[in-house]
């Protein structure tokens, strides 16, 4: 059976982690990359190396346009897809009484309309004689909003409200399932960690192999597992 992935933001860090590994499953991947060609190119050759096939395609997710674009440009290439999964986002620190309505529209956009734009645009290729797979990486915030990281936290939030809801909609052709995140990787922005653990349970930052173990259970698990959230955070949601 055909496994083709497309993955958005898929150029660095956990996205680039997951195109490389799940090629390695016999996974034809979708690499989406924004702005970051370099980074894409050599995940992209990385997984050619490896034996995998690899596909790139650009949009800017900021876009509303890009959404059903990158169908089509999918569609003139002969690629279907029957799997996505949606990494992209923006993640700032930002306070509510320091928000800008620029930050606050970037987030929505990008974490929250973007993806509910291309799962319709997704679904409308999914066929009754199909399967399809959605999996919308969240954050452990988006179950407990706090008043850290306003837009980023909120768009989340919505994103797994709209989870649960599209899988209902979406059932029985699509799965729709999310994943939590807690400590995965050290922000990029180098901002300071030294507390981070204080308030994880687990006392330890996630290892890499669990985050790929955790996406492939929801891609290749049970068909009867739908609308669900697990959190892989060592227990931070809890405290």
């Amino acid at each position: 059976m055909q496994k083709t992935l497309l993955i958005t933001g898929a150029a660095r860090r956990i996205g680039a982690f997951l195109a490389k590994e799940l090629a390695k499953q016999n996974y034809n991947i979708v690499l989406h990359y924004g702005s970051s060609v370099r980074e894409a190119k050599l995940v992209a050759q990385d997984i050619r190396d490896d034996g995998g096939t690899c596909h790139m395609i650009q949009a800017d997710l900021s876009d509303i346009k890009s959404c059903e674009k990158i169908f089509d440009d999918l569609d003139q290439m002969g690629i279907g897809i029957q799997y996505l999964i949606h990494n992209a986002s923006i993640f700032e620190n930002t306070k509510f009484e320091e928000m800008k309505p620029d930050q606050w529209v970037n987030a929505m956009q990008v974490n929250l309309t973007t993806p509910v734009m291309m799962n319709q645009a997704f679904a409308k290729r999914i066929n009754n004689n199909q399967k399809g797979r959605i999996l919308h990486l969240l954050d452990w915030r988006a179950l407990r909003p706090g008043v850290d990281h306003f837009p980023y936290t909120i768009s989340k939030a919505a994103l797994a409200s709209v989870t649960k809801s599209l899988a209902i909609a979406l059932a029985p052709r699509i799965q729709v399932n999310g994943i939590a995140f807690g400590a995965i990787l050290p922000p990029a922005d180098g901002g300071d960690t030294s507390s981070l653990l204080m308030d994880i349970p687990m006392n330890r930052w996630a290892k890499m192999e669990e985050v790929l173990k955790t996406v492939l259970f929801l891609l290749e698990g049970p068909d009867y597992i739908t609308g669900e959230i697990i959190h892989l955070d060592g227990g931070r949601h809890l405290v």
